[in-house]
């Protein structure tokens, strides 16, 4: 798809304020709210938009404890790498998984309620499986930046 200056300036309005109406986001870009729909649905009909949602504070709903975890595994290949994949992807804990180039398989972002929960996802399901070798964890102490998406000011029709 190709993207003229009004899908950028669509996508930086509904990156920032995913909640946009069509009528509001037609006053932001400068075109009629029939013609920002349109052109929202191409968008997302052409995965640019992956979906819609709430930023929430972790830490005030109860998650206080976020940790960037490094993880090695035993074995490589298909099946091993899949049955990690599972794994991670039916974990409550695991905001985010990467499998990374560089000294680790795998990075993962987890939330938890605190020290306890995070030493128990640890000890009672990370190691335990049959994948792992190793494990590095950073507990963060203070988040610098956290900025979800993508610049847009940097697109060639920006």
């Amino acid at each position: 798809m190709t993207l003229d200056e009004f899908d950028i300036a669509i996508l930086r309005a509904l990156q920032a304020d995913g909640a946009l109406t069509n009528a509001a986001l037609s006053q932001r870009v400068h075109l009629s709210a029939s013609q920002c729909s349109r052109r929202r649905a191409a968008l997302e009909n052409a995965g640019l938009i992956a979906g819609y949602a709430a930023r929430l504070d972790g830490e005030k709903l109860g998650f206080g404890l976020r940790a960037i975890v490094r993880v090695n595994l035993r074995r490589h290949g298909g099946d091993n790498d899949r049955s990690f994949a599972r794994f991670v992807e039916r974990r409550f804990e695991v905001r985010s998984a990467f499998s990374v180039s560089g000294d680790a398989d795998y990075i993962l972002d987890l939330r938890t309620p605190d020290l306890e929960a995070f030493a128990r996802f640890i000890h009672e399901h990370l190691l335990p499986h049959d994948q792992v070798a190793q494990v590095r964890s950073e507990i963060v102490l203070r988040t610098v930046k956290d900025e979800p998406g993508v610049d847009l000011s940097r697109h060639p029709c920006a």
